[in-house]
C-alpha cells in the first residue's frame, strides 16, 4: 500500500510539473485562437471568384472523402496526383483552404520569432524587423526581381538566405568580445536602415511595371496565390522550429534574468543566444519565404499573449503558437475582404492593426523596451 501511494505521488508531481504550467488563462486563449482560426477559415472558403452558397462552401470543407482519404493527403502534403472529386471540394481543398493552412503557418513562425528575438535582446520591441532578418530577405527579393529576374524560381530559397545572411551581418557589427542585447538592436536598425534605402534604390531600376508589382507583393507581404506548394515548403521547418522552441523554453527564461545570473547558473550566453537566434531566424524565413515580408505580427502577438499568460516562455511559445494564426487568419480574412473583388495585401492590414495597438501599449506603459 506505501509502494502504492508512493507511486501516485510521484506520478502526481510528474503531471504537475509538465501540464502544471497549462493553466486557465492559457487554456483560455488557446481555444479562444482556435475558434478565430476556424471561424476565419470558413470565411474564407464561403467567397471566391466561383459562386457557391455558404452551405455548398462548408459542406464541401467537411467532405469525409476528403478528409478521410489517404491519397488526398499525399496529394497535398507529399505532390501526388490530385484524386477525382467533386469540383467544389476541388476548389476549396486545393485552392481556398490552403491560404488558410499558410497563414496558419506564417502567424506561427513569425509569433515565434518574435518572442524568441524578445528574450534574446531582453527588449520587447525586438522582432525580425528591428535585428535585420525581414529587410534582408526583402532586399535580396528585390535584387532577384529586378536583376536576376532568371532566378524568379528560387526565390523562397533566395529569401530565405537573404535573411540569415542580414542577421549574421548583425551579429557581426554587434561582436565586440561579445554581444548584448542593446548592441544587437542597435546593429539590426542600422542594417534595416541601409537595406532599407538599397530596396528602394532598386525600384528606379525596375522598367516592367509587373515586376515592381510582384516587388510591392513581396516586400508588403501577400497570401494571394498560395496553394499547398507553400504549406509543403513551410510545414517541414514550422515544425522543427517550433519543437526547438519549446524545448529552449528554458534557456529564454534564463536570458530574461540578465547575462550576470545567467551565467552563473552555468549557461554560456554567447553560444545560447546565437542558437536561439537561429531558431527565431529560421522560423522568420520560412515565413518570409512563402508570404514575403508580414510586418507586425511578430512585434505585437507576444505582447498580447505576455499580458494574459505572463512572461513564462514555456506558456508564451505555446500562446504564440495559437494567437499568431489566430491574427493572421483574421488579418488575411480582412485583405480578402475589405474591398472585394480587389485583394491587398496582408501585410497592409497587420501594419493597420500593429500600429493603434502599439500607440495603445505607449499609453498605457510608462516603462517600455527592456522586459
Amino acid at each position: 500500500m506505501a509502494s502504492k501511494s508512493v507511486s501516485n505521488s510521484e506520478s502526481t508531481s510528474l503531471r504537475e510539473q509538465w501540464l502544471g504550467w497549462f493553466d486557465g488563462s492559457l487554456f483560455t486563449l488557446c481555444a479562444g485562437s482556435v475558434l478565430v482560426v476556424v471561424a476565419g477559415a470558413l470565411v474564407q472558403v464561403s467567397f471566391g471568384a466561383f459562386s457557391m452558397t455558404i452551405a455548398e462552401a462548408w459542406h464541401a470543407v467537411f467532405n469525409p472523402d476528403v478528409i478521410f482519404s489517404l491519397q488526398a493527403w499525399k496529394a497535398f502534403l507529399l505532390g501526388a496526383e490530385v484524386p477525382e472529386m467533386g469540383k467544389q471540394s476541388l476548389i476549396v481543398w486545393n485552392i481556398r483552404l490552403p491560404r488558410v493552412f499558410v497563414a496558419i503557418l506564417v502567424g506561427m513562425n513569425l509569433a515565434i520569432s518574435g518572442a524568441i528575438f524578445q528574450a534574446v535582446t531582453r527588449n520587447e520591441l525586438a522582432s525580425p524587423f528591428i535585428l535585420g532578418v525581414s529587410s534582408g530577405a526583402g532586399l535580396m527579393i528585390l535584387l532577384t526581381l529586378v536583376v536576376f529576374s532568371g532566378l524568379s524560381a528560387f526565390l523562397p530559397l533566395i529569401a530565405s538566405i537573404g535573411g540569415a545572411v542580414a542577421f549574421l551581418i548583425v551579429y557581426a557589427i554587434a561582436w565586440k568580445n561579445g554581444t548584448s542585447p542593446v548592441r544587437l538592436v542597435l546593429a539590426g536598425v542600422i542594417v534595416g536602415t541601409v537595406f532599407g534605402s538599397l530596396q528602394t534604390a532598386l525600384f528606379f531600376f525596375a522598367d516592367d511595371l509587373g515586376v515592381v508589382q510582384s516587388a510591392i507583393a513581396w516586400t508588403t507581404g501577400s497570401l494571394t496565390g498560395t496553394d499547398w506548394e507553400q504549406v509543403r515548403m513551410a510545414l517541414p521547418w514550422t515544425v522543427v522550429t517550433m519543437l526547438l522552441a519549446l524545448i529552449s523554453s528554458r534557456q529564454l527564461n534564463l536570458l530574461l534574468l540578465g547575462e550576470k545570473t545567467a551565467k552563473s547558473l552555468g549557461m554560456n550566453v554567447e553560444k545560447v543566444r546565437f542558437l536561439l537566434s537561429g531558431i527565431a531566424v529560421l522560423a522568420a524565413a520560412a515565413s518570409i519565404a512563402v508570404a514575403g515580408i508580414v510586418g507586425f505580427v511578430g512585434l505585437i502577438v507576444p505582447h498580447m499573449v505576455r499580458n494574459i499568460v505572463g512572461s513564462d516562455y514555456k506558456k508564451l511559445i505555446v500562446g504564440c503558437m495559437f494567437v499568431g494564426p489566430a491574427l493572421m487568419v483574421a488579418a488575411d480574412v480582412g485583405a480578402r475582404l475589405a474591398l472585394n473583388p480587389v485583394q491587398i495585401p496582408v501585410g497592409i492590414v497587420t501594419g493597420l492593426i500593429g500600429g493603434p495597438y502599439f500607440l495603445y501599449l505607449m499609453r498605457k506603459q510608462e516603462n517600455m523596451g527592456e522586459i
